[in-house]
């Protein structure tokens, strides 16, 4: 659900982020899991994409992608984000196409450069040293295969006689850009409709959207999509949702919940929300909730108390 703001700006769209939950054989079960998203006022689900992650976990982001815009009409679907050094463009391309067609103006792709897991890169093939340069070339090639426009392209990584993509997405996929630094900076100024961050405090997303508008405009385009993507814990009482979130994180990344204690947030969706204003102050408009509860239905409903109470200060 996208509000607008007492001040006629763009209001904000808070979602969840959900893989394992939804990617399951029961489709009444999936189907029950989006129809809550959507009644909690929640207006997209972003999903995550690897190929053969830290020992061969993962799953494929356009095709999760796929079981939303499938399973709902309504809901969004955020990649947040796709491996795209490791796929050819072209495909890539085909495959937003498609998604398109039977969900239009749904989907937001975002993408990034990975690398965490250096054998993930290896194993597809791709020299890690090169995936940012690859990653900038498929970005470019994306951006123009989107218009549906014949291209000729000879690249450092690809070579393409006439390549088109039919039909053209319309609306069009926003495209948008994962990473920190001075390279997301500038990758998002030149090929991205938006940033979306992650694992930042609030005053290093407000500097971050600052710089992105600033080099989007010496190259004479605009940049408007900002988002945030933040685990959360939650719970009626703050106890237990910090020792929920501890657990999924120290789970997941094998570190001591305490590392990420500042750029996490956990309580009741008052705290939560708490949390999450400084961020929205600073400009973010896209909130994806990585949420750890005592169900995923405990925690879609407690995420939207946590839209609501943010949608009241705005």
């Amino acid at each position: 659900m996208t509000t607008r703001s007492s001040r006629g700006e763009p209001g904000l769209e808070v979602g969840v982020a959900l893989n394992d939950e939804l990617l399951i054989a029961d489709g009444a079960k999936r189907r029950e899991i989006l129809n809550h998203i959507a009644e909690a006022g929640l207006g997209h689900v972003t999903v995550g994409d690897h190929i053969s992650f830290h020992g061969g976990a993962g799953f494929d982001g356009m095709v999760a992608a796929t079981s939303i815009l499938a399973g709902h009409d309504s809901l969004r679907a955020v990649i947040g984000v796709y491996q795209l050094a490791l796929r050819h463009p072209m495909v890539a391309a085909r495959q937003m196409a498609t998604l398109s067609q039977i969900a239009p103006g749904r989907l937001v792709f975002g993408a990034g450069a990975g690398g965490e897991d250096r054998l993930e890169v290896v194993n597809a093939g791709i020299d890690p040293a090169t995936r940012g340069r690859r990653l900038d070339e498929s970005l470019g090639l994306l951006r123009r295969l989107a218009d549906g426009e014949p291209i000729e392209h000879e690249g450092e990584f690809f070579r393409l006689r006439d390549a088109r993509i039919l039909p053209a997405p319309v609306p069009r996929v926003p495209m948008v850009i994962g990473g920190s630094g001075d390279v997301a900076v500038r990758r998002t100024a030149e090929h991205g409709d938006g940033w979306m961050g992650i694992f930042c405090s609030a005053r290093r997303f407000g500097a971050t959207a600052g710089k992105i508008r600033a080099a989007a405009a010496e190259r004479g385009r605009e940049v408007s999509w900002f988002g945030l993507s933040m685990w959360v814990g939650l719970g009626r009482d703050d106890s237990t949702a910090r020792r929920l979130l501890g657990e999924r994180m120290q789970a997941l990344y094998n570190l001591p919940p305490e590392k990420f204690r500042h750029l996490t947030a956990a309580g009741t969706p008052a705290t939560v929300a708490a949390a999450l204003q400084p961020y929205v102050d600073a400009g973010a408009r896209h909130l994806t909730l990585v949420v750890a509860a005592e169900s995923v239905h405990d925690g879609i409903e407690m995420a939207g108390e946590v839209r609501g109470l943010l949608d009241g200060r705005c």
